[in-house]
């Protein structure tokens, strides 16, 4: 399914209220100035209340942030530069 995400519009793996959430996060992804967010929005209200359209789109931008944060970092997996150091009984 992950496979299909760059082509959701026309994939019919996803329900229109998922194509809906996949709209908003594509635009806040992309030229985030530009998008269409009076009809972003008008679409998702068919399918979400506005406190689950503000849950999507706070949850995608920390996502997005997560994104390029790692990136900026040049981090290869996922929480290598999060390591915890061990406590030993000594120190």
């Amino acid at each position: 399914m992950v496979e299909a995400i760059p082509n959701f519009r026309e994939s019919a793996l996803f329900t229109p209220a998922e194509k809906a959430a996949l709209r908003l996060a594509d635009a806040m992804a992309g030229d985030h100035k530009q998008a269409p967010y009076d009809e972003i929005f008008a679409e998702l209200q068919k399918y979400y209340s506005e406190e689950q359209i503000v849950a999507l789109g706070w949850k995608t931008g920390i996502w997005l942030g997560y994104g390029r944060l790692v990136h900026a970092l040049d981090v290869p997996a996922v929480g290598a530069s999060c390591a915890i150091p061990v406590k030993t009984a000594s120190g």
